[in-house]
């Protein structure tokens, strides 16, 4: 199995470098997901009115109640979703959401693309969080009351400039497969010492918005470099990523679909 590579020793990891124990309980891994719809059940064949897209995004940021967009179905609990978008603005006052049309499928659909950006001030650190989903909405004609996630990501970066980082975890995966899982920083070390940790979220974590207990190490080779498997049984994996630089903290989560047809690695 890869692991975390060349990794020294983590006490040589600055203090200065190294997130508090508070901030790290505070870093909202798994922020946006499930926040729109509470399960990724599978959408019916109507898509939502342009009109319906836009009154979603007006309820999102706080000009309309949900309820006149979204009802409850399959995968679909309005008082929850309202719970998690409030979770999510007291954490990030500044939120804002927008939707629109996504790529479409290969099959011809229709998607949607719903995007969240966001900061908070945390003692002298600044967080901005930037988070997507590809989605495949339904409607009952009236509503929206049904979603299939197509994939999905979050990042949140302290520091005064975004540190370059490439996430290299598929979007999706079949039953018991084995996987990589590499996350990459897109510049020269020149001696910085990085710090960074990757763990699987549970359900429970990423349905309560909870953050993890994550172990850091420190990195030698520019990244964190894992193969994992997939469980035998299709559903998802999330996972959540922390990588520490002088010039920043970025934590990362993403969420891996388990399916059991090649047909549904690239829809």
């Amino acid at each position: 199995m890869r692991g975390v590579a060349g990794a020294p020793n983590l006490k040589a990891v600055s203090a200065a470098q190294m997130p508090s124990p508070q901030q790290l309980s505070r870093l909202p891994f798994g922020l946006l997901f499930g926040l729109l719809l509470a399960n990724p059940a599978a959408a019916a064949a109507a898509m939502p009115s342009g009109a319906q897209l836009l009154l979603l995004e007006k309820a999102l940021n706080g000009g309309a109640e949900l309820a006149a967009v979204l009802e409850n179905g399959t995968g679909l609990d309005v008082t929850l979703v309202e719970l998690r978008r409030r979770a999510l603005l007291r954490q990030f006052p500044d939120a804002r959401w927008q939707v629109g049309p996504g790529a479409p499928l290969r099959d011809g659909s229709a998607t949607v693309q719903l995007q969240v950006t966001g900061s908070r001030q945390e003692g002298p650190t600044r967080f901005r969080l930037e988070a997507q989903q590809q989605l495949v909405l339904s409607s009952s004609g009236s509503r929206i009351n049904g979603q299939t996630v197509i994939r999905e990501q979050a990042l949140l970066r302290s520091g005064e400039v975004d540190l370059p980082v490439s996430l290299l975890i598929p979007d999706a995966v079949l039953t018991g497969q084995r996987y990589d899982l590499d996350v990459l920083i897109d510049e020269p070390l020149d001696g910085a010492i990085v710090a960074g940790g990757l763990v699987a979220l549970t359900g429970q974590q990423v349905s309560a918005l909870e953050s993890p207990d994550l172990q850091l190490g420190a990195l030698g080779g520019g990244g964190l470099f894992k193969t994992v498997q997939a469980p035998f049984t299709p559903g998802s994996q999330t996972w959540a990523v922390l990588l520490v630089h002088p010039k920043g903290l970025v934590s990362a989560t993403k969420r891996v679909r388990v399916v059991t047809d090649k047909a549904q690695l690239n829809p």
